[in-house]
């Protein structure tokens, strides 16, 4: 195959029609650029240039050839390029994964200012629960994931960094009495039907609501178990049960919702942003982008609290 070197040796020459003046280009001596488009000549078995003591002009091989080679070389400086960028993090695919909670916070926000800031970045976004995203690191479907769970228990085995902190709260339907209450205490709602995930799709959040059940002398009446989110707020809405959920849920203005935070509940929740170890640059990058962007707007729990609304 032939040299990328001799095919630029070959477009300068083209566009000099002169040995001396292409070589001073080329930044070598004459001779060796007349040796290099002397070897191309008899590797092609046909004349690139036609040769005069006076003038040099190219020959239909070299006019056929000239434009798929200008082609050949752009093609492979498109490579270098590529290759740095993605190198850099600034090209590439990344594969991210979310819990359905993020995305009434700031999910969204992070999402458009990183592809704004990298536009030749493709994000294959996926919804999934924590247990769904640890398969997909292990077989290597996804490159980062954000994931829900109980403070302080982000999953191992992973880098992590936590996005978000914020308190659990609780759905109510509309309708029900305790709506009415000017302040709501465990006490009130310990003995209400729970609507709830289950414990596989977030362990350590699961076992720090019933822990606090149980640290109260009290045992959750697990009505109804859903896997998203917006399931449990739409089955609070059904009249199933009440629910606990994350405050950046409160964005999520059902119609037949009330939302209320508790007094003397110290219920909260993480959201990490987690990926592996040695990943892509373009991981890297994303990674980056969304702690800079949590240190120029730090997002708060109570910023997510709409009006509530009381039964009539």
């Amino acid at each position: 195959m032939t040299e990328l070197r001799t095919w630029r040796q070959f477009v300068v020459l083209a566009e000099e029609l002169h040995f001396g003046r292409a070589a001073q280009r080329l930044n070598i001596t004459q001779p060796p650029l007349t040796m290099a488009i002397q070897a191309l000549e008899r590797k092609l078995g046909a004349p690139l240039f036609e040769r005069t003591q006076r003038s040099v002009a190219l020959a239909p091989a070299g006019r056929a050839l000239l434009p798929e080679v200008r082609r050949l070389l752009q093609a492979a400086d498109d490579l270098t390029r590529q290759a740095q960028a993605a190198a850099a993090g600034v090209s590439g695919r990344l594969r991210l994964a979310f819990v359905s909670s993020i995305a009434y916070g700031p999910l969204p926000e992070w999402l458009r200012s990183f592809r704004h800031a990298n536009p030749d970045v493709v994000l294959a976004l996926r919804e999934a629960t924590i247990d769904i995203q640890l398969d997909a690191f292990a077989s290597g479907e996804i490159d980062a994931g954000f994931v829900l769970h109980a403070q302080g228990a982000a999953p191992p085995g992973l880098r992590a960094w936590r996005a978000l902190h914020e308190p659990l709260v609780m759905a109510l339907p509309e309708r029900h009495p305790l709506t009415t209450q000017p302040s709501l205490t465990f006490d009130r709602v310990a003995c209400e039907p729970l609507v709830i995930f289950p414990r596989s799709i977030a362990p350590s959040l699961f076992d720090a609501i019933v822990g606090h059940y149980r640290a109260r002398s009290a045992t959750p009446r697990i009505e109804q178990e859903a896997n998203q989110m917006q399931t449990i707020v739409n089955l609070v809405s059904a009249g199933i049960g009440v629910a606990w959920v994350p405050a950046s849920l409160m964005q999520l203005q059902r119609p037949g919702v009330v939302y209320r935070a508790l007094s003397d509940v110290p219920l909260s929740c993480d959201t990490s942003l987690v990926w592996r170890e040695g990943a892509l640059p373009v991981v890297k990058r994303f990674v980056d982008h969304v702690q800079a962007a949590q240190v120029q707007h730090p997002q708060s729990p109570l910023s997510y609290t709409p009006l509530q609304k009381k039964a009539p």
